[in-house]
């Protein structure tokens, strides 16, 4: 390995601002190069830049959990964010209930139940947690 450190410390000096977020700046870059990295390699894993598109990817959700922590919300608030951006009225969830079950946990008069929330999941294409 100490055969090795001069080559790394060479290359690493040229590298480290890949790897390297500590403020917002720093953030808008790694993005700005994950957006690139994602646009060449896709989801491609035997493109030559897939390992570094994810390492760069955990990296930067690693800063993002530690700097950006996602603001709580209820399972019916993240219900109610789902249907507006589906454009889905009470009447499309009858899978979860009849309208007036779906209007009284919409209210908050009603807690979604564990299979209402498996089926809002398979719906949506999210985790059960989402919901909970």
């Amino acid at each position: 390995m100490t055969l090795l450190l001069p080559q790394l410390q060479t290359h690493w000096v040229a590298i480290r601002p890949i790897f390297t977020i500590r403020n917002e700046q720093d953030y808008d870059i790694a993005i700005n190069r994950l957006e690139h990295l994602l646009d060449e390699v896709g989801d491609n894993p035997r493109h030559p830049l897939y390992s570094l598109l994810d390492t760069l990817g955990t990296i930067v959700h690693a800063y993002e959990t530690a700097h950006m922590p996602m603001p709580a919300h209820s399972g019916v608030e993240m219900l109610q964010y789902l249907m507006t951006e589906h454009g889905l009225s009470q009447a499309d969830l009858s899978d979860i209930g009849s309208q007036g079950v779906v209007s009284e946990i919409l209210n908050g008069k009603r807690e979604l139940n564990i299979r209402q929330i498996r089926a809002l999941a398979h719906r949506f294409n999210v985790s059960p947690a989402v919901f909970v």
